[in-house]
C-alpha cells in the first residue's frame, strides 16, 4: 500500500533507503545517525502486532549501539577516515530498520504484516547482520573507546552471528489459525468467531474502526497488484484476506464507531482541501488534471496515459528532471488520487475518465479468491437476517453495511442482490430513524447498479418509497441518494415510463434542483436527464418548471459540472419546439452565448452548441438573425471545429453553415420575402 508515513509516500515492506551524500560533513553524517537511532527506539512505545522479539531484540542492539556512538561523538569532532568510510553504510541499515518498525507498528497492515510474518523476520535478520558486519569490520584502534563501548561491540556481534530471527510462535499459530478460517470460506462453512476473536485480539484490532482501516489498507494494496499484474499468488491471499476482515467488521463488531459522513469523504473536506491549487493536481507533460496519478523512481508523479505515452515513444527518462531512470516501474499515488477526487468533487471539475476503468470494473467483478467469494456470499446471508429479524439497532448496522460493501465493488453488489437485501433495504425507508433511513436509501443506491436489482426494485413497488424519500427524506442526504437511484433506475425504458407517472417523482426532482445543495442539484439534474429519453416526461419536465432554474444555475452556478448538466437537460428539451419556446421566453439566448465563450468543459460546449443549433431549428429565422449579430459566437463555434469533441464539431459546422446562409440571404436582398420553409434546418 500506499501509506503516509513521516510525510512521504512509500508501498508497505518497501525500503527506499537513500545513500548519504558524499559531501556531508562526518559530524553532521554521525548526528544524524544517532537521530536515527534514537528515532528507532522511540518504536518501543507503539504497539507492535507481529515480530514483537525480533523488534525488541533490534531495539537493544540499538540502544547498545546508540552508547557506542555517542561515546565516539564525545571523545572527537572530527572523526577519523577509517570511521567515516564506515557511517553511510550504517546510516542505510538505520533507515530500512525504522521503516521496518513503520510497517510493524502501522495501523490498517496488520493483517498484511502477519501473513508476512517470516518475510518481516528475515528482513530482522538482514538487517541485524548487516549491522553486525559493518561493525566486525569497524576501526575501533582509530578511536579512543572505553573497555566497556569494545564489549558492547563484541556483544552486538555476537548476539546478531547467534540469534534464529524467526517470526514469534504466537504469529505462526495466528496464521495457522487464519488459513483454517480462509479454508472455512472456500467451503462455504461458518468459521468459529471465538476463533476469529483471538486472531483479531493477537492483532490489536478491538473495534470496527480497527477493522475498517484493514479493509481500505487491503483494498489500495489489492489495487496495486491488479494495475502491476504481476503476482497472482499475492492478489488471491489479498482477496482472501479482504474478505476475511469484512467478515469481521460486520459479524464480529456489534457497533460502529464512525461517523457515516467519513464514508463518502465529506467529513471536513472543505477544510482540507484549504489552501490546495489546483494547478498541483495537474500532470507536468498534459497539463491536464490527472485521473490516475503514478510516481516514478525519480519521485515525480504523472497522469499513467501521459507517462506511458512518453515512455513508447522511446523516452527512458523523467520528463521533470531529464534523469535517467533505472526502473519504468509506475506506483499509484493513492494519497494524491484521493486528493483529486475530493476537489473535484468540491469544486465541480469534471476529470476525464482513467484508462484503467476497464481493469478497476474487472477487478471489482469477482471476488479474487475462493476464500474471498465464500466470505461474501456467507456475509450476505448474515445481513440480509439482521433485516429481517434484528432489532432497531441491528437494521441499521445491516444497512450501513450494506452501503459499505457495495459502495464500489460489482461482486458484492451482486452477492447481496442475491441473497436478497433490496425488498427488505426498501420496509425500511419508511423509518422514523433517520440514520436507517439513510443508511437504507444509500445502499438501494449501490444496488440499483445492477442490472437484477432494478426489476426487483420495481416489482416491490420500490419506486413509490423511493420517490417518498425523495419528497419526504428526514435528511438533505437521503433525497440526494433517492434522486440519483432513480437515475440509475431509469436507465431501463420501462422504469422511464413508471417513474414519469408517479405525479410527484419528477416535481420532487425540480424541488431538489431548487432547494437542494450542490450534490443534491447534480443528482437531481442527471435524473431529469436520464427521465427525457423517454419522450413521454417530456411535457412533465417542462411543467414542473424546470427552465427557469436551470438558466439560473448557468447564471450564477461557479460549478462546472452543473453547468454541464443544465446545458444538456436544456438541450434535450430544445429538442422539441415547446421546449425552445419555454427557453426562448426567458431571453436565454444572450447568456447561451456568453456560456459557450466561458465554459472550460468540452462536454459542456457541446450541449451548448447542440441546444443554440436546436434553437435555430425549432425558433426560425427570428433565432438566427439575432445569433448572426453577436460578434463573439462564430469565433466560439469554429474553435469547435478544431478543438471540440466530434459531435461538437459537426454541430458547430452545422450552425456556422446556418447562420452564413442567413447572412448571405440577407445581404443580397433584404426585402426579398423568405419562403416559410427556409424557416427551419434539418441536420442529421
Amino acid at each position: 500500500m500506499i501509506q503516509k508515513l513521516n510525510g512521504s509516500c512509500r508501498r508497505i515492506l518497501a525500503y527506499p533507503a537513500v545513500h548519504p551524500c558524499q559531501s556531508i560533513s562526518p559530524l553532521t553524517l554521525l548526528n544524524s545517525l544517532i537521530d536515527l537511532g534514537r528515532d528507532i527506539c522511540s518504536y518501543k512505545s507503539k504497539f507492535l502486532s507481529t515480530n514483537k522479539r525480533n523488534a525488541r531484540e533490534t531495539f537493544r542492539q540499538i540502544t547498545n549501539l546508540l552508547l557506542i556512538l555517542e561515546e565516539i561523538r564525545n571523545a572527537t569532532s572530527d572523526p577519523p577516515d577509517p570511521v567515516i568510510l564506515r557511517l553511510p553504510e550504517l546510516h542505510l541499515t538505520f533507515q530500512k530498520f525504522r521503516y521496518l518498525l513503520e510497517d510493524c507498528t502501522c495501523d490498517g497492515s496488520r493483517a498484511w504484516m502477519l501473513v508476512n510474518s517470516d518475510r518481516v523476520a528475515n528482513h530482522f535478520r538482514i538487517l541485524i547482520r548487516a549491522m553486525a558486519t559493518g561493525l566486525d569490520v569497524f576501526p575501533l584502534p582509530t578511536v579512543d573507546l572505553s573497555n566497556e563501548a569494545k564489549e558492547l561491540v563484541e556483544l552486538i556481534i555476537r548476539h546478531a552471528r547467534k540469534g534464529t530471527f524467526e517470526s514469534d510462535p504466537e504469529d505462526k499459530k495466528a496464521v495457522k489459525d487464519l488459513m483454517r478460517i480462509l479454508n472455512r470460506f472456500e467451503e462455504g462453512s461458518s468459521p468459529d468467531p471465538i476463533e476469529i476473536k483471538r486472531i483479531l485480539d493477537h492483532l490489536g484490532i478491538k473495534k470496527w474502526s480497527d477493522c475498517n482501516k484493514e479493509v481500505k489498507f487491503l483494498n489500495s494494496e489489492i489495487e496495486i497488484e491488479v494495475s502491476n499484474r504481476e503476482n497472482k499468488k499475492e492478489l488471491e491471499l489479498l482477496s482472501s484476506l479482504m474478505g476475511f476482515v469484512s467478515y469481521c467488521r460486520c459479524v464480529i463488531f456489534d457497533s460502529i464507531d464512525f461517523h457515516s459522513q467519513h464514508l463518502d469523504g465529506q467529513f471536513n473536506s472543505s477544510e482540507a482541501l484549504k489552501g490546495i491549487n489546483g494547478d498541483d493536481l495537474k500532470c507536468p507533460i498534459s497539463l491536464e488534471i490527472m485521473s490516475d496519478p503514478v510516481t516514478l523512481s525519480t519521485g515525480h508523479t504523472y497522469d499513467r496515459c501521459s507517462i506511458l505515452k512518453w515512455f513508447s515513444s522511446g523516452n527512458a527518462t523523467c520528463p521533470k528532471t531529464g534523469e535517467k531512470l533505472t526502473s519504468t516501474e509506475l506506483v499509484p499515488n493513492l494519497v494524491l488520487k484521493g486528493v483529486i477526487q475530493r476537489y473535484c468533487a468540491e469544486n465541480g471539475v469534471v476529470v476525464a475518465e482513467s484508462s484503467r476503468k476497464n481493469r478497476d470494473i474487472s477487478r471489482s467483478i469477482m471476488a479474487g479468491s475462493w476464500a474471498g467469494e465464500g466470505a461474501v456470499k456467507m456475509l450476505g446471508g448474515f445481513l440480509v437476517n439482521k433485516l429481517v429479524n434484528g432489532s432497531v439497532e441491528e437494521k441499521n448496522k445491516a444497512a450501513f453495511e450494506i452501503r459499505v460493501l457495495t459502495k464500489t465493488s460489482i461482486f458484492n453488489r451482486s452477492c447481496l442482490v442475491e441473497a436478497g437485501a433490496a425488498p427488505h433495504l426498501l420496509k425500511l425507508l419508511l423509518s422514523n430513524d433517520s440514520n436507517t433511513e439513510e443508511n437504507s436509501i444509500a445502499a438501494l443506491l449501490n444496488l440499483s447498479k445492477h442490472s437484477k436489482s432494478k426489476g426487483v426494485i420495481v416489482e416491490k413497488e420500490g419506486l413509490d418509497l423511493i420517490v417518498h424519500v425523495l419528497r419526504k427524506g428526514h435528511k438533505v442526504e437521503a433525497q440526494q441518494h433517492a434522486a440519483a437511484t432513480l437515475f440509475y433506475l431509469a436507465s431501463v425504458e420501462e422504469n422511464r415510463i413508471l417513474i414519469g407517472e408517479i405525479p410527484e417523482a419528477i416535481p420532487g426532482l425540480v424541488e431538489l434542483i431548487k432547494k437542494g445543495n450542490d450534490r443534491c442539484k447534480r443528482n437531481a439534474l442527471v435524473a431529469v436527464f436520464g427521465l427525457l429519453v423517454h419522450s413521454g416526461n417530456h411535457w412533465r419536465v417542462l411543467a414542473a418548471g424546470v427552465v427557469p432554474l436551470l438558466l439560473n444555475l448557468l447564471k450564477d452556478s461557479e460549478r462546472q459540472d452543473l453547468v454541464t448538466d443544465s446545458l444538456a437537460v436544456l438541450a434535450t428539451l430544445a429538442e422539441k419546439v415547446d421546449g425552445t419556446v419555454a427557453i426562448l421566453r426567458r431571453g436565454a439566448l444572450q447568456l447561451l452565448v456568453g456560456t459557450l465563450n466561458t465554459s472550460t468543459s468540452r462536454t459542456g460546449k457541446e450541449y451548448c452548441v447542440s441546444l443554440l443549433l436546436a434553437l435555430c431549428v425549432n425558433g426560425g429565422l427570428d433565432v438566427v438573425a439575432r445569433l448572426v449579430k453577436n460578434p463573439s459566437l462564430l469565433g466560439s463555434l469554429y474553435s469547435q471545429l478544431s478543438e471540440g469533441t466530434s459531435r461538437a464539431s459537426k454541430k458547430a459546422s452545422a450552425l456556422i453553415r446556418i447562420l452564413h446562409e442567413f447572412y448571405e440571404r440577407s445581404s443580397s436582398t433584404s426585402l426579398t420575402p423568405r419562403h416559410p420553409r427556409e424557416r427551419f434546418v434539418h441536420v442529421r
